[in-house]
């Protein structure tokens, strides 16, 4: 009976690998997406607090479509990211929308400004500054930012 169980855990195990190898792989450029998003929301008065990186790690780890990805490589992304706004505003902001921009006219589109929304409140104030960085995002992604009070 012991060599039956061991099989079963082996396969259990074998099989939540696969999925979550899989989930990461079609999930890699959403992933990416809202980590952009997120970090020019974070970044639109010129700095970053701590409430948003929290608020960005709590969804990323609740997503069944994102909680695969390790933390650390996550918080890479994002530092990526601040980084290349620090250097030049432009060029980091053009990185970030390329990265959005490959969910234009996707279902998925919704769901990076619903959460770069949720950002931008995680600190009690979803400033002008912020709100006008996911206006941008709505018009990059063809969406109509009234659509989420904006």
């Amino acid at each position: 009976m012991a060599f039956t169980d061991w099989v079963k855990r082996n396969v259990t195990n074998a099989r939540e690998t696969m999925n979550n190898e899989i989930t990461k792989f079609k999930s890699k450029d959403l992933l990416e997406a809202i980590v952009a998003g997120c970090a020019l929301v974070s970044y639109a008065n010129g700095s970053v607090l701590p409430e948003e990186k929290q608020k960005m790690m709590g969804y990323l780890k609740n997503s069944d479509q994102l909680k695969a990805f390790d933390s650390s490589d996550v918080i890479d992304k994002f530092q990526s990211y601040i980084s290349k706004l620090e250097f030049d505003t432009t060029i980091g902001t053009g990185e970030a929308m390329q990265a959005i921009g490959k969910f234009r006219d996707k279902q998925q589109a919704q769901l990076i400004v619903r959460v770069c929304c949720a950002i931008g409140a995680a600190d009690g104030d979803f400033d002008d500054d912020e709100k006008a960085v996911v206006r941008r995002m709505c018009s990059e992604l063809g969406l109509n930012p009234a659509d989420f009070d904006l």
